[in-house]
């Protein structure tokens, strides 16, 4: 999926606030709680379609459900797949925070990290509940058909109505799961990580079957250059990436490269990021995974000058940019003309048509996460549809 000069695609990265009603149930279940779980679907199917709602609000092209099913963007495995019943992480090690301890409080302290849980694996690894992820791509599915009746209703045609062009579902890449859940039962890293994508695949293949667009989240071949394998040299740590990509490569094998795109990112957390791997160091190695659309971290502080990269960075043919031009960690509204700039940089290296507007990260990558404004959010998406239009009228 590519823009055109005539319009600028537009998406963001996959979590959204909750609604509150929502979060209570989530936060009661990870407290051990008993819930109804009848009530927390349909908690669910009526915050996705305020999700669905919110984000053509916006005028946002690609949209997807907000992560609202999961409690985090990568511990939700350990309710979809068997074999997670090890020694929970309380915490995880990250480089930069090693440095600063009260920003590492900080961090901490945030509810929605203190909520999240990831039992270690300890047995083998196999799909527990199938039926998850076709939940998840029928709530989608169905609330972007009642907008769009309700749109037909109003009389608006698609244009008028700021009709998307395509749906996306967010998924845990190997790599990640590997980094979230310690290795308690295989024989070998190796062995465990191809375990977790044989298992996941079953998820990538739903959503690709649902005609969404799989997002692999990846940010095992950023962050943890500077959390999980901070102990490796670079060239250790390439090694690992490529291990990484070869076990993502492999699990969305079956499904057509036009249905996938992938998220690097450094860690969505406000932390000093001084530690944070240069994108020169390792985006050779992101061009060899299969999804052409690569999303990633343009906004922020720390890699808002790496679009510099790709004067002299040639961008594979078969490959799409979608860098972030909103942050998510600050309640800053960008104005339109700044988002504007930043596409425009990037449709001159690469071409109109190879760029697409994004965020830098998800807005609450775990359920509850506090720094920004929900409200605040929406402001900020609709800025990034605004300066969309803005770049594509001026590149035309």
């Amino acid at each position: 999926m590519r823009s055109s000069s005539q319009r600028i695609l537009t998406t963001h990265t996959g979590s959204l606030p909750r609604p509150d009603e929502l979060l209570k149930i989530i936060w009661a279940q990870a407290d051990g709680v008993p819930v109804d779980l009848a009530a927390l679907e349909a908690r669910v199917e009526s915050a996705v379609q305020l999700m669905v709602q919110k984000q053509r609000a916006a005028g946002l092209a690609i949209i997807n459900d907000g992560e609202m099913s999961k409690p985090s963007y990568a511990t939700y495995v350990k309710d979809r797949l068997n074999g997670f019943g090890g020694s929970a992480v309380e915490s995880y090690y990250f480089a930069d925070l090693h440095e600063y301890p009260k920003s590492a409080e900080l961090v901490a302290a945030n509810p929605g990290r203190r909520k999240r849980y990831a039992p270690a694996c300890n047995a083998p690894i196999s799909v527990r509940d199938a039926a998850a992820a076709d939940r998840d791509m029928v709530h989608l599915c169905e609330a972007v058909k009642a907008t769009r009746a309700g749109a037909a209703a109003g009389g608006k045609t698609a244009d008028e109505a700021g009709d998307i062009a395509g749906i996306f579902s967010s998924a845990a890449s190997p790599g990640v799961v590997s980094i979230f859940f310690a290795n308690e039962h295989y024989a070998s890293d190796e062995e465990y990580l191809f375990a977790i994508a044989e298992a996941m695949r079953h998820e990538y293949e739903a959503i690709a079957r649902a005609g969404a667009i799989v997002q692999l989240d990846c940010p095992d071949l950023a962050m943890g250059r500077h959390s999980s394998y901070a102990q490796l040299e670079l060239p250790a740590f390439r090694k690992r990436m490529a291990l990484n990509i070869e076990a993502l490569n492999h699990a969305v094998r079956n499904i057509p490269v036009e249905q996938l795109r992938m998220h690097l990112c450094w860690g969505n957390y406000p932390g000093p990021h001084h530690c944070d791997v240069p994108l020169a160091e390792i985006i050779d190695l992101v061009w060899t995974a299969k999804p052409p659309t690569i999303l990633f971290e343009a906004a922020n502080p720390r890699h808002a000058h790496e679009w510099q990269l790709f004067e002299s960075v040639r961008v594979p043919d078969d490959k799409v940019l979608c860098p972030g031009v909103i942050e998510c960690q600050s309640n800053y509204v960008e104005h339109p003309e700044l988002v504007a700039q930043r596409i425009e940089r990037y449709a001159r290296l690469v071409g109109v048509e190879r760029v697409m507007a994004g965020v830098d990260c998800g807005f609450s990558v775990h359920a509850g996460m506090r720094g920004i404004d929900p409200d605040v959010v929406w402001a900020k998406l609709a800025a990034l549809a605004q300066g969309a239009e803005l770049a594509a009228r001026r590149l035309r």
